[in-house]
């Protein structure tokens, strides 16, 4: 059977209802994206069972929570999953390893996935078993929580906005370890974020919901390069790209990077990395400039020839949102309507993207 999530959801409040139709992958990480208000955290707790939906079908993976039609409703305390609050909740009388070890005996021995030095090494905690919950900084609580939720071997793990309690610095602590449990663990995720960042850099499909509805559902790279998509008007809009590691320059720290599908690259500031290694970076729309021929002599130094497939006016009534096509890889490029109207852009023109290195997020 092909591993999925199947979401079927009428949820109804007095002021607000949630109504999603959903069919996900049952591996990887789905973003479920939104302003708040938008039903996320329903939709999450609905999953959990914290949420009884008026009228619904959950399934996960082939097994049956909610069936509303046969009567089904499996309590919370039944559903193999893993729950991660923004606040990491942890018993402030228990050390970390007690803390730990409380999740790992919500599970029998012999349906454990997941060892307790597994998960204290893939969060990076195993120095601190022996502290309070009151000496850790609200990282290494958060940290701690996952590894938490990580030991009760759940065959779905649901983070509900995990980083918006910490600030920058914290987010960036915490971020790489999301990263390794995305690239390690063979556990679905279901995250619930409104950064735009956090899920281009952890997810493979991206749910937008906006007042308690599903407007789109696809994988990430797709998703955010869609003009139609209230997504592509904010500062951050951008596409994720997902290429290989070809070589790196020692003296300079840049990474050169082959697009999918294609012999083009990109070179991106960062630390080295082993040849061939999934390289994942944003190209916001706003650092894309567009020239009718490469500047050979200029300090930008990723040049792509591109294809203009589509435009439309941005939230900015002096600029216009270009996708493009580079090879196959689209692109999303933010410029003003006179650049617009200098270039002469029509779809299907041929043209050159410029992409300053320092300002891709990988």
């Amino acid at each position: 059977m092909t591993a999925s999530i199947e979401l079927h959801l009428n949820v109804d409040f007095p002021e607000f209802s949630v109504n999603v139709d959903l069919s996900l992958p049952g591996h990887g990480v789905t973003a479920l994206y939104g302003h708040s208000g938008s039903g996320k955290t329903t939709c999450l707790r609905c999953i959990a069972g914290l949420e009884k939906a008026s009228s619904g079908f959950i399934s996960i993976n082939g097994e049956v929570w909610q069936d509303s039609a046969k009567g089904v409703f499996v309590p919370p305390h039944k559903r193999s999953l893993g729950y991660v609050f923004q606040e990491a909740s942890l018993f402030p009388h228990l050390t970390v390893r007690g803390n730990l070890e409380f999740g790992l005996k919500r599970i029998a021995a012999s349906e454990r996935r997941v060892d307790l030095e597994q998960a204290t090494t893939l969060l990076g905690i195993d120095h601190l078993l022996a502290r309070q919950p009151d000496k850790l900084s609200g990282g290494e609580r958060q940290r701690v929580g996952i590894a938490r939720a990580l030991l009760t071997s759940p065959r779905l793990l649901l983070l509900d906005e995990p980083l918006a309690a910490l600030d920058a610095h914290r987010k960036s602590e915490i971020l790489p370890y999301l990263e390794r449990l995305h690239d390690e663990l063979d556990i679905p995720m279901l995250y619930v974020s409104h950064s735009q960042d956090e899920v281009a850099r952890l997810a493979d499909h991206l749910v937008l919901l906006s007042g308690g509805k599903a407007l789109a559902s696809g994988p990430i790279a797709e998703t955010l390069a869609r003009l139609d998509l209230p997504l592509a008007m904010g500062d951050d809009a951008g596409v994720v790209i997902e290429g290989a590691v070809i070589a790196y320059d020692a003296a300079y720290h840049l990474v050169t990077v082959r697009i999918p599908r294609s012999d083009l690259t990109l070179r991106v500031a960062h630390t080295s990395l082993e040849m061939n290694k999934p390289l994942r970076f944003k190209v916001q729309a706003r650092d894309v400039s567009l020239s009718l021929q490469p500047e050979d002599q200029s300090s930008i130094l990723n040049r792509l020839p591109v294809t203009v497939v589509s435009e439309i006016p941005a939230d900015n009534a002096a600029h216009v949102l270009v996708r493009l096509d580079a090879a196959g890889t689209p692109l999303l490029a933010r410029i003003t309507r006179y650049s617009r109207d200098q270039l002469q852009l029509h779809p299907g023109q041929s043209l050159w993207a410029q992409i300053k290195s320092v300002a891709l997020l990988a």
